[in-house]
């Protein structure tokens, strides 16, 4: 890893409130890490995944319990995370050696019933927990992992909150997932008549604070300026992965937040965490299920997806530094500027960055290249979503349902006459209708969307 620093001194941030001085240091392994939602996580196969390129598989034994361990078996280096889970042990599928959710390897078939299991063939297991539903795992020292730390909504331990969650992983580095999340000035563009009031027309200057900036985070605040005595909304930064919005409405007694949570898969991928959550909802919306409100989600990190993976390359092509490339206005780049300057500050000791001024590229281990990750809805949220993947499943299966009884249909409808063969004729057609109208439905959870 090499640092590039610029020569010329770091710009200070525009600010109308003082922020804090701060000596803290910030070190990426002493943070806790969200993996995934507890409801996409399947009880009886291993979830894969990696931090910085580095793989983990995560999965849970017969009494609950999650563990976390490198995916790389000890004895040739296959993948745990292409084996399975039996009486709450990983096996590897290569030659059936387990391991515990501490890392303790438990069998080896290979070796006689009188010899003692070596202890190099154990492996090290790193600290998970489960807060408010979402998977955390600590890849620092056991001792040190604090669970205070996980950054959780309060809001969300009250009865009265519900909330909706949404997984995805996307084809970009964390840090431009955070730079669009922190950034509220492209809403009404990107997300026009998508988003509830998000309109082009509405595009305005924004009147943006930094109210905290130190190794934690940013703290700071928005509001629109056409709008006498506009409420401000509030919008945190808590290192290294969370971006958490509220929402100060609260007339007819309604109040909202958004937060948006994620992970550094790797260089050019980064998995999402998105949780929105009311006070309170209409019926409509409180019954409506899970995969229908993602296909309305799907749709907004669509159109974000098209110009992130864009200005990525364009970034990565010209080989500068953001300072110079970027034309920051203080009416909506404000907290932009701020992540970027906080990574040039607290990020130089991870594994690669991004900064305003500064940047560090990724190491090559020599390993094979991964895979490069596509725009498609299908292996970008609808596998990895426990919700989408099941309405999926019954989608497709009922449109190949519906085929088989429109041709029996159809082949009832030759051989019979009078009024069953207008019977069978009519339940032929409408079954090809409801058939077509299910293969549409199927492509909303597979094709990436296009604004027309």
């Amino acid at each position: 890893m090499t640092i590039t620093p610029d020569k010329p001194e770091i710009e200070q941030p525009v600010v109308t409130l003082p922020i804090p001085e701060t000596s803290q240091e910030f070190n990426w392994k002493k943070c806790w890490y969200p993996v995934t939602f507890l409801q996409d996580l399947a009880k009886g196969r291993p979830h894969s995944f990696s931090l910085y390129d580095e793989p983990f598989v995560l999965f849970i034994n017969q009494d609950g319990q999650l563990g976390c361990l490198p995916d790389r078996c000890p004895h040739r280096a296959a993948k745990l995370s292409d084996g399975q889970i039996i009486d709450g042990r990983i096996e590897c599928l290569y030659h059936g050696w387990q391991f515990a959710t501490d890392g303790k390897c438990l069998h080896i078939p290979q070796l006689p019933t009188d010899a003692k299991i070596p202890s190099a063939a154990c492996l090290p297991s790193f600290k998970v927990v489960e807060r408010q539903g979402i998977i955390w795992v600590w890849f620092g020292e056991l001792r040190a992992a604090d669970e205070e730390l996980i950054p959780t909504i309060p809001e969300l331990d009250k009865a009265e909150y519900i909330c909706l969650d949404y997984v995805a992983d996307m084809p970009y580095d964390q840090s431009y997932f955070i730079e669009n999340a922190i950034d509220p000035a492209h809403v009404s563009i990107s997300h026009d008549r998508t988003e509830i009031n998000a309109k082009r027309e509405n595009a305005q200057p924004l009147e943006m604070e930094i109210i905290e900036s130190s190794a934690k985070g940013i703290r700071g605040r928005y509001r629109r300026t056409r709008i006498p005595n506009a409420n401000w909304s509030n919008i945190d930064f808590v290192a290294p992965n969370s971006v958490i919005y509220t929402f100060d409405i609260r007339g007819n007694n309604f109040y909202s937040g958004n937060t948006v949570y994620s992970i550094p898969l790797g260089k050019g991928r980064c998995r999402i965490l998105i949780r929105k959550y009311w006070q309170s909802l209409t019926w409509v919306e409180k019954f409506k299920p899970r995969w229908l409100k993602h296909l309305h989600q799907n749709k907004i990190l669509d159109e974000d997806s098209v110009f992130i993976v864009g200005l990525q390359e364009q970034i990565e092509q010209l080989a500068q530094n953001l300072k110079q490339v970027y034309l920051p206005l203080k009416t909506s780049d404000t907290f932009v500027l701020e992540y970027r300057k906080w990574l040039d500050k607290f990020g130089t000791s991870l594994p690669f960055y991004r900064g305003y001024s500064t940047s560090r590229q990724a190491e090559n281990h020599g390993e094979p290249n991964q895979k490069p990750m596509t725009l498609d809805r299908l292996t970008r949220h609808t596998l990895i979503c426990s919700s989408c993947n099941r309405a999926y499943r019954v989608t497709n299966n009922l449109k190949q349902g519906l085929i088989g009884v429109a041709i029996a249909m159809a082949l009832l409808a030759l051989i019979t006459d009078g009024s069953s063969q207008i019977g069978a004729a009519f339940a032929s057609l409408l079954s090809v209708a409801l058939a077509v109208m299910t293969v549409k439905l199927k492509t909303k959870f597979e094709h990436f969307y296009t604004r027309q």
